[in-house]
């Protein structure tokens, strides 16, 4: 099932995304939920076309853990060694914006950057996850740009400010809960700006597994329903300027299209 958040005539909900039946392959409605999709829910029965709804973010995360050089050839790129550990570093709840919404250029760089990733979106409380418990603790998976300040990266030792500027942390469109754990370690990932493909990789070539990183990440801090983990971002990420718009698509889950903006 997709699960979208979604916004009409100044109400919230989330919805599950259906075809509308018509054959058309844009057609799809959103089945309102009672209740929220991380405990047993009801589907409404009142159906809103996907086309009057404005997406939101699919989830509002009470914390963002990223991971940083999962993927060997990403490393490579930036002149960066493998580490010997998962690096993790936090993203703020302020820079979650949803597909469609504006990535806002921040002031301080001269050198913004697209990373696409897999996101995994966290579905209960949880703790020190034994590695066999990791598949019960998912809720779904959804797409994510990981947007950086290159050069503040570069010139600062902590990325706070370079990953975790407003808008640099978009999710969507939906959550999708039918990816098996198995399934989730192969898919492919591609990333386009103006139409032009910048980024193609397979979540198999990631160093360390979503169960590594789950584990990795409990034996530290506890997760909520709603956390959402970045696993890293493949090779032939590259600058993003003004008026671009930048498009992050993984198989069996949609895309996600921002534009970028001058902030102000």
């Amino acid at each position: 099932m997709r699960i979208a958040r979604f916004s009409i005539d100044g109400n919230v909900a989330f919805g599950a995304v259906e075809d509308d039946g018509t054959g058309d392959p844009g057609g799809l409605v959103l089945d309102i939920i009672k209740g929220i999709p991380y405990a047993d829910f009801e589907l409404s029965g009142t159906k809103v076309p996907l086309s009057k709804v404005r997406l939101l973010p699919p989830v509002l995360p009470n914390k963002v853990v990223a991971i940083g050089r999962n993927y060997a050839e990403h490393a490579a790129e930036l002149g960066n060694e493998v580490p010997d550990v998962p690096v993790a570093f936090f993203k703020p709840t302020t820079s979650v914006i949803g597909s469609g919404d504006a990535i806002e250029y921040p002031s301080f760089s001269n050198e913004l950057h697209h990373e696409a990733e897999l996101a995994v979106v966290i579905g209960r409380l949880c703790r020190e996850v034994p590695r066999e418990r990791v598949k019960d603790v998912i809720f779904g998976y959804t797409c994510a740009n990981d947007v950086t300040a290159r050069d503040a990266q570069k010139r600062e030792k902590q990325w706070a400010r370079a990953k975790g500027f407003d808008t640099s942390c978009p999710l969507g469109p939906w959550v999708e809960t039918g990816i098996e754990l198995a399934a989730a370690h192969d898919l492919t990932i591609q990333c386009t700006v103006n139409g032009e493909q910048r980024q193609l990789g397979r979540t198999s070539d990631m160093i360390r597994s979503i169960e590594d990183l789950v584990v990795h990440i409990t034996e530290a801090m506890t997760l909520l329903p709603g956390d959402v983990i970045l696993t890293g971002t493949p090779a032939g990420v590259g600058p993003l300027n003004v008026g671009d718009e930048v498009a992050v698509t993984i198989e069996g889950i949609g895309t996600l299209t921002n534009k970028v903006i001058k902030r102000g």
